[in-house]
């Protein structure tokens, strides 16, 4: 009988972890009345273990910058395309958003935010719905590594802020 090739069998049992830890799908937070919904690509392995989308380094960053423009993260829904996490991180492929663009457009009938905030090329690939906004920028783990991307992020977040105070005033 031969043996069998550790390498080999730790790549098996790697491979088996990852499946497991990915079969979870990550739910999204916020209040289900929500003038504003974020949209990412997938979660993250922080995002499997803890069970809350965009508490990774993005997840850290976006906070800064949320912080930074005074929009309060509670008040926000964030959502993913695909809502479980892919192998070694990678973007989710068309299979893969296809199984998952019913339920974020679900959540957005449900939610009905006055404003969606798409953030990366994967989430800009979402249908729109008539009589809502919708921001295009960048993913925050973009955000994070290329200059010129950070600065429309932040923009973008800011223009947000201008917004949803205007949302505010005009309720008064």
């Amino acid at each position: 009988m031969q043996e069998a090739d550790p390498i080999f069998l730790n790549r098996q049992r790697s491979i088996q972890m990852d499946v497991r830890d990915y079969t979870k799908p990550i739910s999204a937070e916020g209040p289900d009345n929500a003038d504003v919904m974020l949209v990412g690509q997938n979660p993250g392995r922080e995002e499997a273990a803890q069970g809350r989308p965009f508490v990774g380094r993005s997840g850290r960053y976006l906070n800064q910058v949320l912080q930074k423009f005074d929009l309060d993260r509670d008040k926000l829904y964030i959502t993913a395309v695909v809502k479980v996490p892919t192998p070694g991180n990678r973007m989710p492929n068309a299979r893969e958003v296809r199984q998952w663009m019913d339920v974020l457009e679900n959540e957005i009938k449900q939610v009905k935010p006055e404003i969606v905030v798409l953030m990366g090329q994967l989430a800009w690939k979402t249908p729109r719905h008539q009589g809502i906004e919708y921001i295009e920028t960048y993913h925050p783990a973009a955000a994070m590594r290329f200059p010129k991307a950070r600065e429309r992020f932040e923009k973008d977040f800011e223009e947000l802020s201008r917004k949803i105070r205007g949302f505010k005033s005009s309720e008064m």
